[in-house]
């Protein structure tokens, strides 16, 4: 299984989102962004629900 990416690793490609989001949106934001498949990975596997920060991304991703 791939490493999961840090925090700061993901937020580079997340700049701009008008947040509350769901997980699709997080996912084309990251692609638009030129994001690598880790993050990619990363994002498409959390679970389909919204987010309402930066932080609340992270969270999830790490599992915490």
């Amino acid at each position: 299984m791939a490493e999961t990416p840090n925090p700061i690793q993901v937020q580079k490609f997340l700049g701009g989102l008008d947040y509350p989001v769901g997980r699709e949106d997080l996912v084309s934001k990251a692609k638009e962004s030129g994001a690598d498949e880790n993050v990619l990975s990363a994002l498409e596997n959390l679970p389909d629900r919204q987010y309402d920060s930066p932080t609340a991304v992270s969270s999830a991703i790490s599992g915490s």
